[in-house]
């Protein structure tokens, strides 16, 4: 695909052309899930219906052809975010497992300890606060974070006093789910690093929109999921450098893990290996590579340009709509495909529900970012998030419906 045509894109994806209650469907909640393209789908079937087996074990033909499909898979994603080494590419269940799988190994191999510090922020996803409050409390050491200014954005005011020598890992999001904001992830690093720091990133949200290139942001991991690229859901990606991932312990035990057991000890397997215990995601592989190479066709700075294009209209068109309040930066300056927002005293649930009987889906709630909401001194938002194959068309639709929604509660 020569120059982005979202038209042509559609066509990709038959669950857009849907006849839903309402109307035809308006899908604005990408960053819970991004739709499949027929590309993913197809690529997922033929591997059950011609190639079906499980990898590393099986001395046959579907074996041997489960197992390449499956290893080129890894590196096709490594190519993908532009991993140095195809061995830097552990395949987990989601983000969430991805992110759990350092805290815990980290925790495990004593490089967070009852004297260190770990520092996230507060717009982080609940799946990058929990895993590093338990390692907290398993090692006794202490969390710490970065709070958000009125308008959004990371404060930085306080990085040298707050990331320091005590620090063992810096955690933080690349673009947030909640507010959109994408963060400065160089200043962050740099000082992480000065300190002796690790830093950890939640690339979920940025991977689907951003060109990613690991070796050059210079993070120490990197984790992020399969169902929000236009990929299956049940596959995630965690990235590590391969020196770090050698040092480390397993997370779980069992399956091709293993070098050798005994019944007095185990030895383990070299990265990636050591960290996929089990049958391996190993069809969701298949489907994760399909996206990459559909999203590489298309070209992800095409990808980031469309997903600027149709914030900037929709922070526009919103802020039309009366008593409408966003919660996140209200420029399309460093910010993802996703908007937050309040409308009147109008509960989140009950605007999802108008919406949705217009045919328009976006998300109602916390989002996974309870202190985020917090800290805005809100309980919930309404959450309208778009996609490479959003269109004006559609954000002028969530307008009107959040017009008509006003005219419902009597606002």
């Amino acid at each position: 695909m020569n120059s982005f045509d979202v038209e042509a894109v559609r066509k990709d994806f038959p669950i857009l052309e849907r006849e839903v209650p309402g109307g035809r469907l308006v899908y604005l909640d990408s960053a819970n899930t991004s739709q499949k393209p027929r590309q993913v789908v197809e690529a997922i079937e033929r591997h059950y219906l011609e190639h079906n087996a499980n990898v590393a074990r099986a001395m046959h033909t579907l074996g041997a052809e489960a197992t390449e499909a499956f290893e080129d898979a890894r590196t096709r994603l490594g190519r993908f975010i532009g991993a140095p080494r195809r061995e830097e590419v552990v395949f987990t269940k989601n983000a969430s497992e991805a992110l759990n799988l350092v805290a815990r190994v980290l925790a495990d191999s004593g490089r967070i300890g009852p004297d260190a510090e770990v520092v996230t922020t507060e717009m982080e996803h609940h799946s990058n606060i929990v895993p590093w409050q338990l390692a907290c409390e398993r090692t006794g050491a202490t969390l710490r974070w970065f709070g958000v200014t009125d308008e959004g954005r990371l404060d930085l005011d306080d990085l040298d006093s707050l990331v320091t020598e005590r620090t063992a890992v810096v955690t933080v999001t690349w673009v947030s789910n909640m507010l959109g904001t994408i963060n400065p992830l160089e200043p962050i690093i740099r000082r992480a690093h000065e300190v002796g720091a690790l830093v950890v990133v939640d690339a979920s949200q940025a991977v689907p929109q951003l060109p990613v290139d690991v070796a050059s942001l210079g993070a120490d991991f990197v984790a992020f999921t399969g169902h929000k690229m236009v990929g299956p859901t049940g596959i995630g990606v965690l990235w590590g450098k391969h020196e770090l991932l050698a040092s480390l312990p397993p997370f779980l035990g069992g399956g091709e893990m293993i070098e050798t057991v005994t019944m007095e000890r185990s030895t383990f397997a070299p990265p990636p290996a050591r960290f996929e215990a089990g049958t391996p995601p190993i069809a969701q592989a298949v489907g994760l590579a399909a996206a990459a190479d559909y999203l590489d066709a298309i070209g992800m700075d095409a990808v980031a340009a469309h997903e600027q294009q149709v914030t900037a209209y929709a922070l526009e068109r919103l802020q039309e709509v009366p008593g409408l309040t966003i919660v996140g930066p209200t420029e399309p300056v460093d910010r993802g495909g996703a908007i937050s927002f309040t409308l009147g005293a109008i509960h989140s649930h009950d605007v999802a529900q108008v919406l949705d009987s217009r045919g328009v889906a976006i998300r109602a709630g916390h989002h996974c970012a309870k202190p985020a909401h917090l800290r805005f001194g809100v309980q919930s938002t309404v959450r309208a998030s778009f996609y490479l194959y959003t269109t004006n068309d559609e954000i002028d639709a969530l307008v009107d419906g959040l017009v008509a929604t006003r005219e419902y509660f009597g606002a």
